[in-house]
């Protein structure tokens, strides 16, 4: 993300002027005059700039920034007594980010007051610098390195930060209760393909100046990178499930065959049942511990998320999906143990698209990692058809930052799940053999409890067999525990399934899992991309 060059600023620029000179003296457009700054003038912006080569210069910014470090960055905070709008009877507040550290790429963040976009010009009066030499001779015209907004989100007296925009196209909301976890990102290209994967950027923010009674907040973006310029809408909602409607309008340069919608970014390094992976006391590490999805057909699928040995990419096709998202439902602060981090209040992102999606696939990467630092975990959807160059596409959905998922659907739900054997320790007689244990509750489980024989278990696997299949009430959940046993041929990998029915009636949402045999004891488990089959 890089300080707009003279021609950047140009196509940047323009739009702004034309609605400065429509506002007579008093601030107010003019008996007549078209409505001020909105969305359809960052497309018109984006529209401009896809027309242009990508501008790669960059107005660097001061070296006593660029060589920040971690701790002396900490050290800045925006001045609480600067927070914009804290006098105009909003809810809202206003709070830039200074640049510096690995934030050094400006964004030019303007308010929006009246219909005219006004700049916010930088000044080292805004910040608190600790220790931190105060900066000298920077330019008003420096920018941010984003910004966040708080509101009264947990208490009517007490001012929480309720979404953040830093870094790249990247953005984090929280409802009430929440700490900041995983993260919204306003778009991915080339994620888990074959070459490198590119960051597009904001070059510029708008947000619309809330009023007394201003409920949701209204914020704009305009995006670039190599290959794509876009303008984005996020209506931001605060509440116990904070959403955001997004409206995105991508125009490529050049046509894009592998372009990430509603990305997410998430961490996981280890879960229940991952001994080998825990580096110290805590049982379990993790921002997400599922992916979730609503496919078009309507099924529920519940994906658990691990830390691979490998790079692992599974694709799940389908067509007008209707939800997915990086899920947290452990909240359990015994399954964490850590009062610092607090994973067990951290939220998970819904993702449900507004409109016809069409074809295309939610991919998930997992990434190997022993850090917790470092996000390893990858969720978007990916359409069939690449983008063509030149053409404008739209993408709307909601994102919400939920606490549970239990009013998404009716059905049971897993609520954890375990690998038994380990086959890739080593592999008999051409086969590889691994028991599955999946704990599902809730939905109308309980009804069935004094009549076990109504239910069934449904184990499938894209390949081997299906050797056990065993059901059991489990009292503790007041649900269900299932337990399969696979097997698999040397060198291959399968995606398993199975939920819980009686007779016609589905009771549950769908587990699924991929797993592998090494072809043979030196060889390891590759990458899968599986397509998941429809019940």
């Amino acid at each position: 993300m890089s300080a707009p060059s003279r021609r950047a600023l140009l196509v940047l620029l323009s739009g702004a002027g034309l609605f400065t000179s429509r506002l007579t003296a008093q601030g107010q457009a003019p008996a007549g005059a078209a409505k001020g700054f909105g969305y359809q003038d960052v497309i018109q912006q984006a529209i401009a700039l896809a027309k242009q080569p990508f501008d790669a210069e960059s107005a660097k910014i001061p070296a006593e920034l660029s060589s920040l470090t971690y701790d002396s960055y900490r050290e800045i905070r925006f001045r609480r007594d600067k927070t914009f709008w804290r006098d105009g009877g909003s809810d809202f507040r206003l709070l830039p980010f200074h640049l510096g550290f690995l934030h050094n790429k400006p964004v030019q963040v303007h308010i929006i007051n009246h219909g005219n976009a006004i700049p916010i010009p930088f000044t080292t009066a805004l910040f608190e610098y600790g220790k931190v030499p105060v900066p000298k001779n920077l330019s008003p015209a420096l920018g941010f390195a984003g910004f966040t907004v708080t509101t009264n989100l947990n208490d009517p007296k007490v001012q929480d930060e309720v979404i953040s925009f830093l870094g790249a196209s990247y953005f984090r909301l929280l409802g009430r209760g929440h700490r900041y976890g995983l993260s919204a990102r306003s778009l991915a290209l080339n994620v888990g393909g074959d070459g490198p994967e590119e960051f597009p950027f904001m070059r510029a923010l708008w947000v619309e100046e809330p009023t007394r009674d201003t409920t949701q907040l209204v914020i704009y973006a305009l995006l670039d990178s190599p290959s794509v310029a876009g303008a984005f809408r996020y209506v931001v909602s605060p509440g116990r499930d904070t959403h955001v409607d997004v409206t995105a309008t991508i125009i490529p340069r050049r046509e894009i065959e592998r372009i990430g919608i509603a990305p997410l970014t998430s961490m996981f390094q280890a879960g229940e049942g991952d001994l080998a992976q825990r580096t110290d006391f805590r049982p379990e590490i993790h921002d997400s511990d599922g992916l979730m999805m609503q496919s078009g057909s309507g099924e529920w699928i519940w994906r658990p998320i691990r830390n691979p040995k490998v790079l692992r990419i599974s694709s799940f096709g389908d067509k007008n999906l209707r939800g997915f998202g990086l899920m947290q439902r452990d909240r359990d602060f015994g399954s964490y143990q850590d009062l610092e981090a607090r994973y067990d209040a951290r939220p998970g992102y819904w993702v449900q698209p507004q409109g016809d999606w069409g074809e295309g696939r939610v991919d998930l990467i997992e990434i190997p990692t022993d850090n917790e630092a470092f996000d390893n975990i990858v969720a978007c959807w990916t359409p069939n058809k690449p983008l063509p160059s030149g053409q404008a596409a739209e993408f709307s959905y909601r994102i919400s930052a939920l606490s549970t998922t239990w009013h998404l659907h009716p059905y049971a739900q897993v609520q954890q799940s375990f690998n038994g054997s380990d086959i890739e320790d080593g592999v008999a007689e051409g086969r590889g053999t691994k028991r599955f244990i999946v704990d599902f509750a809730g939905g109308d489980l309980a009804y069935y409890q004094n009549e076990p024989e109504r239910l069934e278990l449904v184990a499938t696997s894209t390949a081997g067999s299906i050797t056990t299949k065993i059901l059991t009430f489990n009292a503790p959940l007041k649900g269900v525990r299932a337990i399969v046993d696979a097997t698999l041929p040397d060198g291959q990998s399968a995606e398993l399934r199975m939920f819980l029915r009686a007779r016609t009636r589905t009771l549950s949402e769908t587990w699924t899992a991929t797993w592998s045999v090494p072809a043979g004891d030196a060889a390891r488990p590759q990458p899968a991309r599986n397509e998941l089959p429809r019940k």
